[in-house]
């Protein structure tokens, strides 16, 4: 007997002659190079996105071809995956509070940004289509379809620049709207161009109402697929999961149930996947609002299989010079009409300068939408301008994902936006004590006024406390050498002694370090020891034993706290 569900898999998950060791050997090989691009490109200051893309091209059709066309496909189940993740995580960043503030915004600046190029892109095809082929009806659809599938943006390489760069501000906010949004508009402008193309290639068309029926049923379908699927995680995690693995395993279960339905039934699974993600972030418990950071610690694996699966499929070498000279046109087009459109929609709905300066750099992207509307198109037309169009959205996939996170990368770097979502615990984690400061002064220093000679009296010491902000102080020797640690309780124990107390030496009360820390410690690593040995302060000594400050945990609080503070500061100045 069949098995039953055989049906339902794709004919990529019947994996022919590929072994299953050869697919392990090809997934690592896919992982562990793609993860040395991604991290030479990120020493070279390029997104390592792009290093993936290009480790995909080297090892795929374009290149060594290690990856063959039928191992791409049967690995297209990490790609929906992957688009999945990005549309979930997408979601969670759409929250009620910032579409009130900006509603407005996404609304003018989605419809400029996509009308634009439709306009723009398919009448200069047009019109070159046309002058070369002199088949007006080719002409008028190959210029429609194009500048109907132009309006697309990818959200995964433009997304996985902001989170590597951990973007926070109205660029980074619109620009998550913007490509949540502009491929529901992509599909509307395909309808339309599919609806006036049909009867001028082939006679045969599907009238435009059902077009806009069947649009409306994917759009609507898959965003009340994905919110029922929200209410049931919801539920789980509130009253069932406590531990950390649990949530994730219920979040990725229920995220991978909803796109298996909806790809079942015909739907968007991004689209699906971003109204889960959208529910979670404002209707489901608060507790349950970890699902999202869990699920992002899941995704860096799966984005380099993705990415690199990407440049795998690319085939850079099947432009004949007529495609080359239209794909050309397409992505100049397109990248002319993206920066028009969202320029003028966010002047005309008054958003901040930075998302008119730099919104243009971050609309570049394309892939998941844009092939899959080239693929319907080749269905659609496949003995007239169907194959043109596969082809000329491959090849032009291929320019903008590569340059695509770059130019995201430069928009929100001059728009300030880089290094503005984090955590206390980012901080922490990404800060050593030497870089910790108390205003102007560093605490890891060998001038720090933490340190006294052990001749020093206590008057000198309480001069010193009167001027600075420790409460602990590290005794050094002649030879500069640590020899002792005295706090404030020591002081204020010889103060009682009465007027003699000022003249005794540091060395006279001081006790003997039984721990001490290095400069190139982690804030998290000091953390760890306050909490180990039940102490707020520890001596900071160098690789060569001389001594540089005190580490005390009040003071890591003040500039960890500090730099929250700034960078509250700067996103108030940002808009």
């Amino acid at each position: 007997m069949d098995d039953p569900f055989s049906q339902l898999l794709p004919n990529a998950f019947h994996f022919n002659s590929l072994r299953a060791t050869q697919l392990v050997l090809l997934l690592g090989i896919v992982m562990f190079f793609g993860a040395v691009g991604g991290r030479v490109f990120k020493k070279l200051k390029i997104p390592q996105v792009v290093g993936y893309i290009v480790i995909g091209i080297l090892i795929g059709s374009s290149g060594l071809q290690v990856l063959g066309k039928e191992t791409i496909a049967a690995l297209n189940p990490v790609s929906t995956v992957a688009l999945s993740m990005i549309g979930f995580l997408v979601g969670g960043e759409l929250k009620l509070n910032i579409i009130k503030k900006y509603g407005k915004q996404f609304v003018g600046i989605l419809f400029f940004e996509a009308i634009t190029p439709f306009f723009i892109v398919g009448g200069i095809i047009f019109a070159v289509s046309l002058a070369i082929t002199k088949n007006l009806n080719l002409s008028i659809s190959l210029g429609l379809i194009l500048g109907a599938i132009c309006s697309a943006t990818a959200p995964a390489a433009t997304t996985d620049v902001l989170v590597e760069y951990r973007t926070r501000g109205p660029l980074t906010t619109i620009v998550y709207g913007i490509v949540a949004m502009d491929d529901a508009f992509a599909l509307i402008l395909y309808a339309v161009a599919n609806t006036i193309s049909a009867p001028l290639l082939d006679g045969n068309s599907v009238s435009f109402g059902i077009q806009l029926l069947m649009i409306a049923k994917e759009i609507f379908g898959s965003i009340f697929l994905g919110g029922i699927f929200g209410i049931i995680l919801g539920m789980v995690i509130r009253n069932i999961a406590t531990e950390e693995g649990r949530i994730l395993s219920f979040a990725l279960g229920s995220l991978f149930l909803c796109t298996g339905i909806s790809m079942t039934l015909n739907l968007d699974n991004i689209l699906c996947a971003m109204s889960l993600g959208f529910f979670m972030a404002n209707f489901a418990p608060k507790k349950t609002r970890s699902v999202f950071t869990l699920v992002e610690k899941f995704t860096p694996p799966v984005y380099v299989l993705f990415f690199v699966l990407v440049g795998a499929k690319l085939d850079i070498w099947i432009i004949t010079p007529y495609l080359g000279l239209i794909a050309i046109i397409y992505v100049l087009g397109r990248s002319f009409g993206k920066a028009l459109g969202s320029m003028l929609g966010a002047l005309i709905t008054k958003a901040p300068e930075t998302v008119r300066k730099y919104l243009p750099f971050c609309l570049l992207s394309q892939a998941g939408v844009a092939i899959g509307l080239s693929i319907a198109a080749g269905n659609d037309f496949p003995n007239s301008v169907g194959p043109q169009i596969l082809l000329i959205i491959t090849a032009t996939t291929f320019i903008v994902q590569l340059a695509g996170p770059i130019f995201v990368k430069y928009g929100v770097t001059k728009a300030g936006e880089v290094g503005l979502n984090v955590t206390e615990e980012d901080i922490k984690k990404n800060s050593k004590l030497k870089d910790v400061t108390w205003g102007t002064e560093k605490i890891c220093s060998a001038t720090s006024p933490a340190i006294v000679l052990e001749t020093d009296t206590i008057s000198s010491i309480l001069d010193s406390f009167s001027r600075h902000n420790n409460l602990n102080y590290a005794v050094k020797s002649a030879e500069g050498n640590l020899v002792g640690v005295i706090s404030l309780e020591h002081i204020k124990e010889t103060l009682q002694i009465g007027e003699m107390a000022e003249s005794i030496l540091a060395m006279d009360i001081m006790d003997s370090p039984f721990i001490t820390c290095s400069p190139e410690d982690s804030l998290p690593d000091a953390y760890e020891m306050f909490d180990k040995y039940d102490t707020e302060s520890i001596p900071i000594v160098s690789d060569a034993g001389e001594i540089l400050g005190m580490a005390e945990k009040p003071t890591l609080d003040h500039y960890v706290h500090t730099r929250i503070f700034e960078l509250h500061r700067k996103l108030e100045k940002l808009g």
